[in-house]
């Protein structure tokens, strides 16, 4: 089931970087793009295809709009807004990869250890 979810919360991680490029100008805008983003990571469960791949997005549209563009200017200026979304995609994929659920066991292994001669 949560296979499904891929590629919607690859869309919902670009989507969410780009409202965040397009108003980090304002300081509200940055506090917005800051909670928004946040409540989002930590409402999305955990996983390789529901959180990891909003957070792998949200970075890369971020490190993508960072870069020099044709005119010489940038997208996400030097300045401390523009430094929050730039730090906030670094934040988001970290949050995102920390909290990857671990390895389980296999499904015939039991979740408590069994004492020998308790069987």
């Amino acid at each position: 089931m949560s296979v499904r979810l891929l590629p919607l919360s690859v869309l919902a991680g670009a989507a969410a970087a780009v409202a965040a490029v397009a108003v980090h100008q304002w300081w509200w805008g940055a506090v917005l793009a800051v909670v928004a983003v946040l409540a989002v990571v930590l409402c999305t469960p955990a996983g390789w295809a529901t959180r990891l791949p909003f957070g792998a997005a949200y970075a890369g549209v971020t490190a993508l709009v960072s870069t020099t563009r044709g005119e010489g200017d940038f997208l996400v200026g030097s300045t401390a807004t523009g430094y929050v979304v730039l730090g906030l995609g670094l934040v988001v994929l970290l949050l995102c990869v920390a909290t990857l659920p671990r390895p389980g066991r296999g499904a015939s292994e039991p979740d408590t250890p069994v004492s020998p001669g308790t069987r």
